[in-house]
């Protein structure tokens, strides 16, 4: 049991970061992080090192959340704590998947992959694949993503380690959405809605409801959807997580865009890119790009339409991502009156398209 001063603001930190008070607990992780320091204790510094990292990422803060693994990196090689080493290396992957860096992260969540399963961790394996599961995503390898998110899934349900479970089953409903498999969709997100709710995990609830207004959204059940996204702003809001919020703003925005409501839906979207602009997120600046584009072709004014379609390709096609490089290529070809979907088909997706405004998963 932990007793000193510097080990009760550790403890009071991890406290509130269960209860999704993130800021307050960053406040009390810094003050232990010194405190550990002066003492010379730098196993307590490499764990508040990981901690820092970890709510700095859950609220967005990629940059900050990459420093803070990078210096829990360090402190690993020092200690020669090769575990620690393997953990640090999977948050800095994180980090870097949530500025679009999928290449980069795969190394880290594949060097970390390996370290889990030579030591026969599988907790520390079971997290790597829904880490590997997620950048497979943003890829836009979204049937490997499925394939790793039920693995994890699966190990983490015979560990018994319920909020993991909750948070794979939010990736397959995401992956299943973008795989044009809407009530698989809704019916994973549910089951992590359920869960979450008895764990009274607000960070894990708000992202079910994101997901299941998305879902409700792809099903063509607009006011479920709007009714849940505004459950999901409401916890994001509270939590302080910038990046997710981002998300559901700009689904909000396609929801109101499906409803021909075309000034709501671009103050949505513009409320979004500039969240996007400062979290950094190069696939949230696109996808906001490709609603403002959509909503100026729906005007008929085709060649601004055409320039944010044209930019939108660019960047999708800078970043590997692939899902998103073929919105923009079916977008361009709808612009010009020829509606290309053989992108969506070479990557397995069963997204079918026919008029606008689209409604892009």
């Amino acid at each position: 049991m932990k007793s000193s001063e510097t080990d009760k603001l550790f403890n009071k930190a991890e406290v509130l970061r269960q209860k999704s008070q993130y800021s307050k607990s960053l406040l009390f992780y810094k003050k232990a992080l010194r405190g550990y320091v002066s003492s010379l204790d730098m196993k307590g510094a490499l764990e508040c090192q990981l901690s820092t990292g970890d709510v700095y990422r859950m609220i967005g803060n990629f940059d900050h959340a990459g420093e803070s693994y990078s210096s829990a990196i360090a402190t690993a090689k020092r200690l020669g704590d090769m575990s620690a080493l393997a953990d640090a290396k999977t948050g800095m992957g994180l980090s870097m998947r949530g500025k679009g860096e999928w290449e980069n992260a795969l190394r880290m969540f594949s060097d970390a992959l390996k370290f889990y399963r030579s030591n026969e961790d599988r907790h520390g394996t079971a997290f790597s694949l829904w880490a590997i599961a997620g950048a497979l995503r943003i890829k836009g390898d979204i049937l490997k993503a499925i394939a790793a998110y039920k693995e994890s899934l699966n190990m983490f349900k015979s560990l018994g380690y319920k909020p993991a479970v909750g948070y794979c089953l939010c990736g397959l409903g995401g992956t299943s959405r973008v795989a044009g498999l809407p009530k698989d969709s809704l019916d994973y997100y549910n089951a992590a809605n359920r869960l979450f709710s008895l764990l009274k995990d607000n960070f894990g609830l708000a992202y079910s409801y994101c997901g299941i207004g998305n879902a409700f959204r792809m099903k063509g059940e607009y006011k479920k959807a709007l009714k849940n996204f505004a459950r999901a702003s409401s916890l994001y809001n509270r939590i302080g997580d910038l990046v997710s919020y981002s998300y559901t703003l700009w689904s909000i925005g396609t929801t109101y865009k499906m409803l021909e409501e075309y000034e709501k839906a671009l103050y949505y979207f513009r409320t979004a890119h500039g969240l996007f602009k400062k979290t950094r997120d190069p696939r949230g600046i696109i996808y906001c790009k490709l609603g403002f584009g959509e909503i100026r072709m729906l005007k008929g004014r085709k060649k601004l339409a055409a320039g944010y379609f044209t930019s939108s390709l660019k960047d999708a096609a800078g970043y590997g991502f692939l899902v998103e490089r073929c919105h923009a290529e079916m977008l361009l070809s709808y612009l010009v009156g020829e509606l290309k979907l053989q992108c969506y088909n070479k990557l397995g997706l069963k997204l079918e398209f026919r008029d606008a405004p689209f409604n892009i998963p």
